[in-house]
């Protein structure tokens, strides 16, 4: 294992230490927008779950971009962009004081995510041989959670529910970040692969590329089911739990389910990605899917804090099949001159990000905070809708690899 972490490139290093303070800080405040908007601005459900949901909005129409012009421009350019107007919009978040303004930065916080974490994750498959993309994924998804194992609790110490300082803790730490990696770019620049804007198709053309790929399409589809899962675990259940009578200090609760979530991924990711690469990659997917599924309507079950914090470790488990297999997914179905272009139509899948909290907000205002299972049950059916896709991209799939080994041998014998 030292063997194989000595010779990750050193950007590589950067994006994933970067991302372990990124989350750091953004779990330290984004987890709590809802709870502020409620408990201090007075903004009702339905309010809160449409701000929140603008970010991953803003993110689906603009995520295909981002990855785009990062394969006809190179990463660098768009990566630097990027990380430094995030850090701005963090200050922004800091300055708001009503609503709409909330509504606009978190609109810019989904943008900037959108355009830098394809165009980063395209980066790691560039620096990276084929041997070490697994190791060098997960080292990306650990540090996420290393990062969101702290950021909740501290927020929480920080007072992030009535306080935007955190928000300008946020900001100053990714301004530090672009500067790592302006650095990293310039020492490293001679190792960097060469992005010829000849051999990467317009737009339209590589638009219509993804579009056809049948097993790329109903990823896509069936990852939106998944993904609304977290946007329900961040929106939804953190309102429930915080205005829910039944939970006493339900805001305190909330953070040590975040913390569970993010310890849980720690602790599990390394047993669970051993046993998941014997398979392929959509098998994970399918099983993280049911799980989430499970967990959501456990949700609505829960009266204690034991059955809470069972259903947040399945939860969890749910979520690590999902990420740790889906970068790995889309790396081994895109093209080589579109990988970046892959990475970004992917994000079209945080169309559940932008469903869930509404969903939520709606069935929290129709059936109120006590009523657990008029909730829940119903988001979790809905999050089972994701299985019957990607069972048929795992057949074409198993098809596509069938097909191009069958050509291979052809040629040979030719």
């Amino acid at each position: 294992m030292k063997q194989h972490l000595q010779q990750i490139h050193p950007l590589a290093w950067t994006i994933i230490v970067g991302t372990m303070f990124g989350r750091l800080v953004t779990s330290m405040s984004i987890p709590f927008l809802s709870i502020y908007l409620v408990q201090v601005l007075g903004a009702t459900p339905t309010q809160t779950g449409i701000t929140v949901a603008v970010s991953s909005l803003a993110g689906i129409l603009i995520s295909f971009y981002g990855g785009y012009i990062s394969d006809k421009i190179g990463r660098k350019v768009i990566m630097l962009i990027s990380v430094f107007s995030w850090a701005g919009v963090f200050f922004g978040f800091a300055a708001a004081q009503e609503l709409w303004v909330f509504f606009l930065v978190n609109m810019l916080n989904g943008i900037c995510r959108a355009v830098f974490e394809p165009s980063s994750r395209a980066l790691l498959s560039d620096v990276t041989p084929a041997k070490h993309k697994l190791l060098v994924f997960n080292l990306r998804y650990a540090a996420i959670n290393l990062g969101v194992v702290f950021g909740p609790i501290i927020g929480l110490q920080l007072g992030s529910v009535q306080s935007k300082f955190p928000f300008i803790v946020a900001g100053i730490v990714y301004i530090v970040y672009g500067l790592v990696i302006f650095l990293q770019f310039t020492l490293h620049r001679s190792a960097l692969p060469v992005h010829n804007d000849v051999t990467t198709p317009r737009l339209r053309e590589a638009l219509t590329t993804t579009g056809k790929d049948g097993v790329f399409v109903s990823v896509l589809i069936g990852t939106i089911f998944c993904i609304m899962a977290y946007g329900l675990f961040d929106s939804t259940l953190a309102q429930y739990l915080t205005m829910n009578t039944h939970f006493s200090n339900g805001k305190q609760l909330f953070s040590y389910m975040l913390s569970l979530n993010a310890v849980t991924v720690l602790v599990m990711q390394y047993p669970v990605v051993r046993i998941a690469r014997r398979f392929s990659p959509l098998v994970p997917l399918i099983l993280g899917n049911a799980l989430l599924a499970c967990s959501m309507m456990l949700f609505g079950l829960a009266g204690g804090i034991g059955l809470m914090s069972f259903s947040v470790v399945l939860f969890t488990i749910g979520e690590v099949l999902l990420a740790s297999m889906m970068d790995m997914l889309i790396d081994r179905i895109s093209k080589p001159e579109l990988k970046g272009t892959y990475f970004g139509v992917i994000g079209f899948n945080n169309l559940g990000n932008v469903i869930a909290p509404v969903i939520g907000g709606l069935l929290l205002d129709e059936f109120g905070m006590q009523n657990g299972p008029a909730v829940f049950l119903p988001l979790g059916l809905i999050i089972a809708l994701g299985i019957p896709f990607l069972l048929i991209a795992k057949k074409k799939l198993a098809a596509r690899e069938r097909d191009a080994v069958q050509a291979r041998e052809h040629m040979d014998i030719a």
